[in-house]
């Protein structure tokens, strides 16, 4: 079935042809536009035997899809890292809302608190619900294959930073994926100030109606734990201070107070 986002030009048996201008993947409702109407009709997927232009069905599927791109970009990080991209790395958190959670690829050293942002190498599920992309100019439902040619072809350069051998991450993630796929993903989250940093790594779901991982537990990524103080580990989540040397001038003096 060819994929559906707002701009698709569909057909109505009983109002003709019209334009999509809004999809909810969660739960089959779409909002369309037909003719020169100025209000917009909320249709059903499931119900109102929609087309696209070509007469092909628009069905919706049953399995619920996916709330967010996590599992995905985990199995094209995987990818990557086999085919020698190794020193690319996901980081995923919650929003402060708690409903959905953000995703960054990011690529060189691996500084999980100091990442640089590159411009469609970020997202959030709330985002994907709605326009189920990554940003590179990858099209909805890209295989693993796809995303990475997408991405190589949007940003060479960013991608060519992630050549290079980081073996103790690399077998790490192999091991995640492995445990997770496709169906979970994990979460560095540290969105619970008054709790200590949990035993085993975070596990979320990136399908509604699915049951709470029950696997093994799976540990934090190789020297995560290194970048929070021991007051951060107890509870207080403040990670250490680290003096960017790379970024001050010389003549710059830092007042530190002891």
């Amino acid at each position: 079935m060819k994929p559906i986002a707002p701009g698709t030009v569909i057909f109505h048996r009983h109002r003709g042809y019209g334009v999509l201008t809004a999809v909810n993947l969660l739960t089959g409702w779409v909002a369309a536009r037909f003719g020169d109407e100025t209000r917009t009709l909320d249709l059903d997927l499931s119900h109102d035997e929609l087309q696209h232009a070509d007469g092909e069905l628009i069905l919706f599927r049953r399995m619920p899809p996916e709330r967010m791109p996590h599992a995905r970009l985990m199995a094209m990080v995987r990818a990557l890292h086999q085919a020698g991209y190794q020193r690319l790395y996901l980081y995923s958190w919650p929003k402060p809302s708690g409903l959905h959670w953000r995703w960054q690829l990011f690529t060189g050293p691996r500084h999980w608190m100091q990442r640089p942002w590159r411009e469609g190498w970020y997202g959030s599920g709330a985002e994907y619900n709605f326009n189920p992309v990554m940003g590179w100019g990858d099209a909805p439902g890209a295989s693993s294959t796809e995303l990475i040619h997408a991405l190589a072809q949007f940003d060479p350069v960013g991608l060519a930073h992630a050549l290079g051998r980081d073996e103790d991450h690399s077998l790490w993630f192999a091991t995640v994926c492995d445990a997770l796929l496709p169906n979970y993903a994990y979460s560095l989250a540290m969105d619970q100030p008054n709790l200590p940093l949990p035993p085993h790594l975070p596990i979320i779901t990136v399908r509604q109606r699915l049951p709470e991982y029950a696997g093994i537990p799976l540990p934090w990524p190789p020297g995560w734990q290194g970048i929070w103080s021991p007051d951060a580990l107890s509870g207080k989540h403040q990670p250490r201070s680290i003096v960017r040397h790379d970024i001050i001038p010389s003549s710059i003096r830092l007042p530190f107070d002891f």
